[in-house]
C-alpha cells in the first residue's frame, strides 16, 4: 500500500515537472533562445565608429527609443563576421565604418509606429522629413515590422582617417527620395561615395536597399522570418 502510494506520488511529481517544463518552453520566445548568436560589433570591430542614434536624442523620434538600453551594435554572428571583412577592406582605403543602427528590437519598431501616428509631434521635421507630411511616412518609410529586427541588417556610412563622414548627399534617416541610392539630384562626388560604400558592402555579401543608401542586409539571413524583441544592452 505504501509502495503504491509512493509510486503514484513519484509519477504525479514527474508529470507536474514535465508540465511546468512544457509551459516554460511555450512561453519562451525566439529572442530568449537565440540571443547568444548575436555579437557585439563594437567589441569585434574596435576601429569602427559607433553612433547609435536610437539610444540618444538625435533621431527622428527626438528622444531615446524603446529597447535601446546601451549604445551598442548587435548583429547575428554571420552578419558580424561579414562586416569585419568590410571594415578590413575599408581600412585599405584609409576609411572606416560609422554605424548608426544594427539589430532593432520589435518594441523599438512599435515606438516608431506610435510616433508616426502622433501627427501633432513634428519637432524633427526640419531635419528628417522636410519635404513630406508626417502622415506620408507610414508605409514607405516606417512600417509595423522591420528587417532590422531579424538581426542581419545594418545602417552605416564611411568616414575618412580623421573621422569625418564622406558626403553622401543626404543625412542618415532623411525620409526623402534624395536618400535613394541613385537619386539624380546628387552630384558626382556624392554618387561615388555612395557606390564606394555599396561596393564594399555587396562584395562582403550584403544586399543594398535602393530607397536608403545607408541600409544593407547580409544574405542569406539566419532568421528571415523572425522578429526578435530582446533589448540592446
Amino acid at each position: 500500500m505504501a509502495f503504491t502510494l509512493l509510486a503514484r506520488l513519484t509519477k504525479s511529481t514527474s508529470l507536474l515537472g514535465i508540465a511546468l517544463m512544457s509551459a516554460s518552453a511555450a512561453c519562451a520566445t525566439p529572442s530568449d533562445d537565440k540571443r547568444s548568436e548575436f555579437v557585439d560589433v563594437g567589441a569585434l570591430l574596435p576601429n569602427a565608429v559607433l553612433d547609435i542614434r536610437y539610444f540618444g536624442h538625435h533621431n527622428f523620434v527626438g528622444k531615446p527609443v524603446d529597447g535601446y538600453n546601451a549604445p551598442k551594435c548587435l548583429l547575428h554572428n554571420s552578419a558580424a563576421a561579414a562586416l569585419k571583412n568590410v571594415q578590413i577592406a575599408a581600412q585599405t582605403q584609409d576609411l572606416s565604418l560609422k554605424i548608426f543602427d544594427c539589430y532593432r528590437p520589435q518594441r523599438a519598431v512599435d515606438h516608431f509606429v506610435r510616433w508616426v501616428n502622433d501627427l501633432e509631434d513634428t519637432r524633427t521635421k526640419a531635419e528628417f522629413y522636410p519635404n513630406l507630411g508626417k502622415d506620408k511616412l507610414l508605409g514607405d518609410y516606417i512600417a509595423a515590422k522591420s528587417g532590422h529586427s531579424r538581426g542581419s541588417t545594418i545602417d552605416l556610412t564611411l568616414v575618412d582617417a580623421k573621422g569625418k563622414e564622406l558626403d553622401m548627399g543626404s543625412p542618415f534617416d532623411m525620409f526623402d527620395t534624395l536618400s535613394n541610392t541613385d537619386d539624380p539630384r546628387i552630384n558626382v562626388e556624392q554618387k561615388a561615395n555612395r557606390y564606394k560604400l555599396k561596393t564594399l558592402m555587396t562584395e562582403a555579401g550584403f544586399a543594398p536597399y535602393s530607397m536608403e543608401w545607408w541600409h544593407f542586409t547580409y544574405q542569406p539571413q539566419a532568421y528571415p522570418a523572425t522578429y526578435f524583441d530582446f533589448v540592446v544592452e
